[in-house]
């Protein structure tokens, strides 16, 4: 049964707050949901190493588990979060944060067109759960790069 998660709006609330490098942050944190075994994410298109115009269009994969949108708890579940030019990882056990370098999905989207500058871009994806948090193990997708043509 797939249930809103209840303090779900309160945590879209405080993410633009939230910084990628998350400088001191506590090793503890809000509980994590657990991933299956052989979950993970990758991105379909475009290739590492493509050439593209802007906007890109970016389409998302997915095995083992399902898409909900954020706010839905459900089993083996999650929606996508995409990381653009992020050199460090933010940490898994606090809500990704929704910033221009890490776009979220929460409708359960599989793919978005995005407008990127001329020059080389890395992508990379993490699953979210209802709350934004990775998954325990994280669900990450290889970090791939890009390069935007100028126009």
């Amino acid at each position: 049964m797939r249930t809103i998660a209840p303090i779900a709006s309160l945590v879209l609330m405080i993410l633009p707050g939230l910084t990628l490098a998350q400088e001191g942050a506590a090793s503890a944190g809000p509980p994590r949901t657990p991933a299956p075994a052989g979950a993970m994410t990758y991105i379909l298109s475009p290739d590492d190493g493509a050439q593209v115009t802007s906007p890109v269009t970016v389409r998302f994969g997915l095995r083992g588990m399902g898409v909900a949108p954020a706010g839905i708890t459900a089993p083996n579940t999650g929606h996508h979060h995409l990381l653009i030019d992020v050199p460090e990882l933010p940490p898994d056990n606090l809500p990704l944060p929704a910033t221009d370098q890490a776009r979220h999905f929460g409708l359960g989207q599989t793919e978005a067109a995005i407008e990127l500058g001329p020059g080389e871009h890395t992508l990379q994806l993490v699953l979210g759960d209802a709350l934004h948090i990775p998954h325990d193990p994280p669900i990450r997708s290889e970090r791939i790069t890009i390069t935007v043509a100028a126009e």
